[in-house]
């Protein structure tokens, strides 16, 4: 596995309990803090694609979608 280096800044009260947590524990303090995150990140989910209107109609189901297509494009060529 490639890694690459980065850099946390950490309140110091945060980094003295991260350093009891790796000498306890036998681990590097990076070991912990890619564990920590990997959990983290893991539970946040993937991002949602961010489309045009998504999720403004409930109603709008996949099965619909060709009839509303052509009702909002009706609408639109008879404002013009």
């Amino acid at each position: 596995m490639v890694m690459e280096k980065t850099t946390l800044y950490l309140p110091a009260e945060l980094q003295r309990r991260l350093s009891d947590a790796a000498r306890r524990s036998g681990r590097s303090q990076a070991d912990l803090i890619r564990e920590a995150l990997t959990i983290f990140l893991g539970e946040l989910g993937k991002p949602q694609p961010r489309s045009i209107g998504i999720l403004d109609d409930p109603e709008l189901r996949g099965e619909h979608t060709e009839a509303w297509l052509r009702q909002a494009w009706d609408a639109h060529r008879d404002r013009r």
